[in-house]
């Protein structure tokens, strides 16, 4: 009898793909619930915010599909190309042909549609990363060749995003940066000592800008002032209070009458507490928390450094989104317009999450060495 050993081909990762079609569903049936009455009322169609969320869908699944076929040596050749992209669309944000809303620069329009170059350059800076850290482990403990680089590309993809301003994006980006840098080997006195600039410089933000300073207090004590800066958080708050264990019932909301801002988008978690109640969070948590299980398990089944890094990072965006809108929409961080992923209306962050997923997809079909017997 002799041994020998023979590469073997992990199938794509059914469990991942299934769970986020499934959030996928769940999140364009919550849309509809949430959206109806204000899409009835702007657009003379209940179904306005439905069918395009729709559309995204659609688009969404073409490119996750293209992405999960996609040849490797491709993706390793978009860091670049797909970061320039990234920093050019940012500033055309803070130019005339950038769309403002709510004093915020934050899309590019095209036509009908907008697009929120934010969301697709937390991909093209993961990318980015994993290239930096995979081909330069050598020089990661250094300060000015493994440290300067990505914390200087990341300063810069920050401070257009705070040129627009998006204050939450920018702490995305920097979160970003943090993990994949612990990830890397990067020396911990490098991290300690960038964490607490980080928090200088937020601090600093908020304390010179009123309005960051007055969402700050009225996130340590949101009902003092439950009418004007912390009206949309405790209307959030009202809707899980009120949800129960199996919900008022789809549809049967009372939030979403005009009461809470914006349900059908960042708090749309809220109308999910109150519509379908401790149950529905429940099945949310569970299927959220099946894609993060299964994304990570994608990275750590890689036998490549910098597949580890990219798998990494993408599972790191989605976590990262879920986190941090159910913290801002359950009061336990300051209101910031972070979407869930999956969930939230919004073309540019389902797609990029769709995205996401067709990289994760293509990167579980990995290859491991299994033994096997033969004969002599």
């Amino acid at each position: 009898m002799a041994d020998n050993r023979q590469d073997t081909t992990i199938s794509m990762d059914w469990i991942l793909l299934i769970a986020v079609l499934c959030v996928l569903a769940f999140g364009l049936i919550m849309v509809l619930s949430s959206s109806g009455i204000m899409a009835e009322r702007n657009f003379g169609s209940k179904y306005h915010f439905f069918q395009r969320q729709l559309m995204f869908a659609g688009i969404g699944l073409v490119i996750m599909g293209f992405c999960a076929t996609l040849p490797k040596r491709l993706i390793y050749l978009l860091h670049y190309p797909l970061l320039a992209l990234s920093i050019c669309a940012l500033i055309v944000t803070l130019t005339p042909l950038g769309v403002k809303v709510k004093g915020a620069s934050r899309w590019i329009s095209f036509g009908p549609f907008s697009v929120q170059p934010m969301e697709f350059a937390k991909i093209s800076l993961v990318l980015y990363l994993s290239y930096f850290f995979s081909t330069k482990q050598e020089l990661v403990k250094t300060f000015s060749k493994g440290v300067l680089p990505p914390f200087i590309i990341t300063a810069t993809l920050c401070g257009l995003l705070l040129l627009q301003p998006d204050f939450g994006g920018a702490a995305v980006l920097a979160a970003l940066l943090f993990f994949m840098c612990w990830y890397g080997g990067t020396r911990p006195l490098y991290l300690g000592g960038s964490g607490l600039l980080a928090l200088g410089a937020g601090y600093l933000l908020i304390v010179q800008s009123p309005y960051r300073f007055r969402r700050l207090l009225a996130f340590l004590d949101p009902f003092k002032d439950a009418d004007s800066i912390s009206y949309q958080l405790v209307q959030s708050l009202y809707a899980f209070g009120s949800g129960g264990f199996s919900g008022q019932g789809l549809g049967a909301g009372k939030q979403k009458l005009f009461y809470l801002p914006e349900a059908h988008n960042d708090f749309i978690m809220a109308v999910v507490g109150e519509e379908l109640g401790f149950l529905g969070m429940s099945l949310f948590f569970i299927l959220m928390g099946t894609i993060l299980f299964r994304a990570f398990t994608v990275s750590y089944r890689q036998t490549e450094l910098r597949d580890k890094f990219i798998t990494f990072g993408l599972a790191l965006i989605i976590s990262l989104g879920a986190v941090l809108n159910l913290a801002v929409v359950m009061g336990a961080a300051p209101p910031k317009g972070i979407a869930m992923p999956f969930m939230s209306y919004g073309g540019s962050n389902l797609i990029a999450m769709l995205l996401c997923t067709g990289l994760l997809l293509n990167f579980s079909r990995t290859q491991v060495e299994r033994e096997g017997r033969g004969r002599k």
